[in-house]
């Protein structure tokens, strides 16, 4: 119980000013988690070719940057995985603040370290070491935050957690075209400087070292017996583990198989559009191509940004159940919509905006579910197994989907033939519905 001076010091949403700070700081570890995890998608066109030594514009290089692309992100999404699941444990073992401050160092050394790889192989090994402290930043921030603010709010904070998600987008979208469409147009090395950027988290490190100690809740049972993942399959766990487990890997292969192609849609739509204008050159072509990949992400992100806020009135007036069945069906309906219609080129860049509200959105109820689905000892190896796992299922997504496109003739009208049927995906998340446990009124188990 909380005393009455500490009722009394109770601002905004019910939460205190320390309460506020804690979310702060898993909401700079979380958005920073993505913004050093999507950094290569948005250069992948300049940097795969530098690294392989393609000409740019070459078909040589749009297809090895679709293959690639797959390629890297699919590992990145095995890294993730396991980082989540380890990292997971780990914070149930040694506090979620100290899992928090490690694993957000190990994501911007990994990242920063990709502006100096030399190779392919050599981005690939600084990829999987970034996605280690990715993975495992999530379980901690998530864990952290349920605990420590009151039970009345904690969806709000959930779900507040995760905008930084599109923050972090929007930031990387930013700095991206400020890096290689203002300030370094030399596209050979203007990737380097991008993944330099990736340094930013650490200095954000130290706020959570400064401010935020362990929740009260996890101190009360530390000394107890350590958390094992074998206990998420017992029988009165394995309910728990299949919930969370089924909702997630349906969200996440719907979001790595839209988000990790935008790139290569909105140049392959400009490059379509710029045909029909005559006199336009190759610089030109590329300047319209870094324009319209900012419009479809900032699309995407905004329609995430609001999705993710939704899922607050959707999952506390109707429950999670019913909040998961609605988002899934129009994400559905929005994925199909965007590549399946005959729409114009630049009306289609605005198609990303439904994808983001519904496919983006649905995330920002994970970052409360999940730790509402297990007790406090297991909650951070309970939420990172089932929240990160589902990546080694949703890892083949972008892999299938740059293997396709790039063996295609043509590469665009390929890639948007096999994102129309990642539109069924939520489809399946409907069918699996039975499994899903309410947690709606549930109070946090101890």
């Amino acid at each position: 119980m909380q005393s009455s001076d500490a009722m009394k010091r109770r601002t905004f949403l019910d939460m205190n000013g320390y309460q506020w700070i804690v979310i702060l700081a898993a909401w700079l570890g979380w958005g920073f988690d993505v913004f050093d995890g999507l950094l290569f998608n948005y250069v992948a066109p300049n940097c795969v070719p530098t690294l392989l030594g393609l000409e740019f514009g070459s078909a040589a290089a749009k297809s090895a940057t679709l293959e690639w692309t797959g390629i890297l992100t699919s590992v990145l999404l095995i890294g993730w995985a396991v980082g989540g699941v380890i990292f997971g444990k780990v914070a149930d073992r040694i506090g979620r603040t100290k899992t928090l401050l490690l694993t957000m160092l190990l994501y911007s050394v990994g990242t920063a370290a990709c502006a100096f790889a030399p190779n392919i192989w050599a981005l690939m090994l600084f990829r999987i070491i970034s996605s280690l402290g990715i993975g495992g930043e999530w379980a901690a921030g998530a864990a952290m935050v349920a605990e420590v603010v009151p039970e009345k709010r904690r969806v709000e904070a959930g779900a507040l957690l995760y905008t930084s998600a599109p923050m972090g987008l929007f930031l990387a979208t930013f700095i991206t075209f400020q890096i290689t469409g203002v300030y370094f147009n030399d596209p050979a090395v203007s990737w380097r400087y991008v993944f330099l950027f990736g340094l930013i988290p650490a200095a954000a490190a130290f706020i959570v070292r400064l401010f935020v100690k362990e929740p009260e809740r996890w101190r009360k049972v530390a000394s107890g017996t350590h958390a094992k993942i074998s206990e998420l399959f017992t029988p009165q766990n394995i309910r728990l583990t299949i919930s969370g487990f089924v909702m997630a890997v349906t969200a996440l292969i719907m979001w790595w198989s839209c988000n990790a192609f935008i790139p290569v849609v909105a140049k392959g739509l400009a490059a379509r559009e710029a045909t029909l204008i005559s006199g336009i050159d190759a610089s030109a072509i590329e300047a319209m191509g870094q324009q319209w990949v900012k419009t479809a992400t900032n699309s995407f992100n905004l329609g995430g940004l609001i999705g993710t806020l939704l899922t607050i009135p959707a999952s506390k007036v109707l429950g999670r159940k019913k909040m998961f069945i609605i988002y899934y069906v129009a994400a559905a309906a929005s994925i199909m919509a965007a590549f399946g219609l005959e729409l114009q080129p630049h009306t289609r860049l605005y198609m990303w905006f439904p994808i983001g509200l519904t496919v983006f959105g649905v995330f920002g109820s994970f970052t409360y579910y999940l730790p509402e689905l297990f007790p406090t000892r297991l909650r951070g190896t309970g939420a990172g197994f089932t929240y990160n796992i589902g990546r080694l299922v949703a890892a083949a997504g972008p892999f299938l989907v740059g293997s396709i496109a790039a063996s295609g003739a043509n590469a665009l009208d390929s890639a948007m033939y096999v994102l129309f049927w990642v539109g069924f995906v939520p489809v399946i998340g409907l069918l699996l519905m039975p499994f899903v446990i309410e947690t709606r009124g549930k109070v946090l188990e101890d």
